[in-house]
């Protein structure tokens, strides 16, 4: 896993790993009300409680430490990893049952497959960016259940029970994947394809078509179809009440089975040549069926099912992994749109299981072919081996590189910029990141090229609002701010930014609508307590400014800037005790904190300590 060595050592992503986790005190710690919370919320349009109490074990380990989280992902990658190799191996004793003996070729080609999977440059989003953990952890979950679903296909065979352990285990483990992320739904349907081959437990009729066979193999996927609609109801909810799902209005049924044909050609190219990874793609409105992209996808796709098709009983294996394939992608190519992309590299990472096994095979089958080709072309066999070492280690190579660009905001989004100059999200991304760098000047530049390349994009106008209002330019702030406001009537950052420019200009009645506005959207959200207090402070309202600071530290006892100011408040007020014990947590939840440090030494020269 060394290819992803860079990534580990990246920060928090503002591109939802800050409001996921940095911003979010309610998933730190693994106490009844931490774990209540974990299983209630559908923050940011997703159901995904097992996810969230591997967040809440690592800040219980590492507190806000970056490290920890990308080392959390990349431990359940390297797993996964060991979980394609196992299940690599029964699947290939099953299809060469005579090749079992030998052992070291099944081994090699299990371990050629696993590295295919790991090592591939379209993991790398899934690992390297924190918020993706549900990626890796329901891929944990999901090919253990594979796993011990073929385990218990064993047991069935020599002992002639199905509802064994292992059976009810593998239950459970779909369970605990679908709680990760509910693109784990599809399994059932890849259990009943590897029933049909390589299991062959449900036989196809003599012309190589559906299968019939013993009901009892079709019950024993009710538990998984059961459990499946239920959490699937759960997060199909929490989906359209994310405010990132794409109306029906602004992409028909036309239109989502054209993005869908795309991204399904898209990932097989990307996984064949996988360079200029981006991790946006963007998605322009509307959608025109008739677009060269969108036919040839459609032609690609037709083409690559009908050859799968003709070619089952020869290759049954092609047409096992095309199904599995497409049937994975399902929920994510297109049909359930959301968010600004047509394809993303992420939704790869369970998809590619079968290449990946599908490549080992290959190799399986071409030493076999060789072998009784008989031994005098010793040559052929290590022009071979050269060759699958090479293409290794040329996708490893792309996955160090690529994962280089998830260091911090800035190479990310310089990187999707220059992959694609027409991205209005790349460029505000970028803008943003400038922002919080200090670059403000280069922050307005990338911002308003956003909102040139798509007007109405409300996140433009809102990083142009913050950048202008940094530089002191506050009509210019006010007018983006307002904007964002028409677009999206219940934007609390945009609020809580409009309140904090009117503050400082005097404009306090204002100011404290607004601000009012944000808290009845986002009441849980400390920084717009802090800000709120900060505004009442400099206007001299010290008495009202306290409320605001205490609430905000009530709910996020380690947000520094709060403790800081809540501590400053009460000094003012002339509560030097209470003050120094807020300057004191300001410290410890952040030690390099220089502000807070001198207000504590000063606080506790005046107190006589």
């Amino acid at each position: 896993m060394a290819a992803f060595s860079s990534a580990v050592s990246g920060g928090f992503q503002q591109w939802d790993d800050v409001a996921l986790l940095v911003d979010n005190p309610a998933y730190r710690g693994l106490a009844w009300s931490n774990l209540r919370w974990m299983f209630t919320t559908n923050l940011m349009g997703h159901y995904m409680p097992v996810t969230w109490i591997t967040y809440g074990l690592d800040y219980v380990v590492w507190g806000l430490n970056p490290y920890g989280y990308h080392l959390t992902n990349l431990v359940l990658h390297a797993a996964n990893a060991t979980l394609v190799y196992l299940v690599a191996q029964r699947l290939f004793r099953i299809v060469w049952p005579g090749a079992s003996a030998a052992g070291n070729g099944l081994r090699i080609a299990a371990a050629l497959s696993a590295l295919f999977f790991g090592g591939h440059p379209l993991r790398v989003e899934s690992v390297a960016w924190i918020t993706e953990r549900r990626d890796v952890l329901s891929g944990f979950f999901f090919l253990l259940t594979i796993l011990l679903y073929l385990r218990a296909c064993e047991v069935e065979s020599r002992d002639g029970r199905a509802w064994n352990r292992s059976y009810w285990a593998a239950v459970g483990t779909f369970v605990l994947a679908l709680l990760s992320k509910s693109m784990a739904v599809t399994l059932p349907a890849v259990l009943l394809v590897l029933d049909v081959y390589p299991l062959r437990r449900l036989q196809l009729d003599a012309r190589g078509w559906l299968p019939s066979g013993p009901w009892r193999v079709l019950r024993e996927k009710v538990p998984f179809l059961l459990v499946g609609a239920v959490v699937s109801a759960v997060a199909f909810r929490a989906l359209l009440g994310g405010a990132a799902a794409t109306p029906w209005e602004r992409l028909g049924l036309l239109e989502r089975l054209a993005v869908s044909a795309y991204a399904v050609a898209f990932y097989l190219g990307k996984t064949l040549v996988p360079l200029e990874l981006s991790p946006l793609y963007e998605l322009s409105l509307p959608v025109d069926i008739f677009d060269r992209r969108f036919l040839v996808s459609g032609v690609v796709v037709l083409l690559i099912t009908l050859v799968a098709l003709a070619a089952r009983r020869r290759w049954p294996g092609f047409l096992a992994v095309w199904t599995c394939y497409v049937v994975m992608l399902l929920p994510v190519a297109g049909i359930f749109h959301n968010g600004y992309q047509i394809a993303a590299d992420r939704y790869t990472y369970l998809p590619g299981v079968g290449w990946a096994l599908l490549g080992g095979g290959a190799v399986v089958a071409a030493s076999r072919g060789l072998r009784r080709a008989g031994s005098g072309r010793p040559g052929v066999a290590a022009l071979a081996g050269v060759l699958v070492v090479s293409a290794i280690g040329t996708l490893v190579l792309t996955t160090w590189r690529q994962a280089k660009i998830w260091r911090d905001d800035e190479t990310l989004w310089r990187h999707a910029v220059r992959l694609d100059p027409a991205s209005s999200i790349a460029a505000s991304n970028l803008g943003s990141g400038l922002r919080l760098r200090g670059k403000v000047a280069e922050a307005i530049e990338q911002s308003e090229r956003a909102i040139v390349l798509r007007p109405a994009f409300p996140e433009a106008h809102l990083n142009l609002g913050l950048a202008k209002a940094a530089q002191g330019r506050t009509e210019e702030a006010e007018r983006h701010f307002r904007r964002v406001l028409e677009i999206r009537p219940r934007s609390a950052p945009a609020h809580a930014g409009l309140g904090g420019l009117l503050g400082t200009v005097g404009r306090l009645d204002e100011a404290l609508q607004h601000f009012h506005r944000a808290l009845q959207i986002s009441p849980r959200s400390a920084p717009i307590h802090n800000d709120l207090g900060v505004v009442l402070a400099r206007r001299g309202r010290i008495a009202e400014a306290l409320p605001a600071f205490d609430e905000a530290v009530r709910i996020d006892p380690k947000f520094a800037d709060a403790q800081n100011n809540l501590g400053m408040a009460l000094a003012q007020s002339g509560r030097l005790s209470e003050a120094i014990d807020h300057f004191r947590a300001a410290v410890d939840s952040r030690p390099d904190y220089l502000q807070a440090q001198q207000n504590l030494a000063h606080a506790q020269r005046l107190l006589g300590r």
